[in-house]
C-alpha cells in the first residue's frame, strides 16, 4: 500500500480471492491507515506518517462491511485539515465550533448490518436483506 493508490480501484474479488485461497484462507480481513487525500478532513492524520490516516475498513467475502476512523479532535488541527482538504470553513462552522471548547479523543465505526446479513446468507442482493429497502421506485414501505 505504499504507493498509496486508491485500493477502490482495484478489483476485490481479485484481492478477496488472493486472501482468502493463497494466503490466509479467510472470508474477513481488515484494510487499514487509508492514505490522506481519500479521506475527509476530520479523519485523524498516523503519528508516524502524515500520508495515511488512522482508518480502517472489515471486510467480508470482498464487500465492506464496516467503515471507521479516529476523528480529529483538536479544534486548530481540524481547522488546518479542512484548509488543506479546501473545504469552505464557513459550511463547517457548526461542526468545528463545538472543538473549541475541547473534546476527548475519540474514534467509531459503522456496520451495514444488512449487508452482513446479505454475505451471511448468501443472498443474492441486499435487498432480499432489507425490511424496507430503498428504491427509485419506492418511496414507502
Amino acid at each position: 500500500y505504499g504507493d498509496h493508490r486508491d485500493l477502490h480501484l482495484c478489483d476485490r474479488r481479485q484481492r478477496q480471492m488472493c486472501i482468502r485461497d493463497r494466503k490466509y484462507d479467510t472470508d474477513f480481513y481488515r484494510l487499514d491507515k487509508f492514505p490522506a487525500d481519500a479521506r475527509p478532513f476530520y479523519t485523524m492524520l498516523d503519528a508516524k506518517d502524515e500520508r495515511v490516516t488512522n482508518s480502517y475498513d472489515f471486510m467480508m467475502r470482498g464487500q465492506e462491511i464496516l467503515s471507521g476512523a479516529q476523528r480529529v479532535h483538536d479544534h486548530t488541527m481540524l481547522l488546518e485539515r479542512a484548509k488543506v482538504k479546501e473545504v469552505d470553513l464557513e459550511s463547517v462552522t457548526g461542526y468545528t465550533d463545538a472543538f473549541k471548547y475541547g473534546v476527548p479523543p475519540h474514534a467509531g465505526g459503522g456496520v451495514g448490518l444488512n449487508r452482513v446479513t446479505m454475505l451471511f446468507l448468501g443472498l443474492g442482493s441486499i435487498q432480499q436483506s432489507t425490511l424496507f429497502p430503498r428504491l427509485p421506485k419506492r418511496l414507502y414501505p
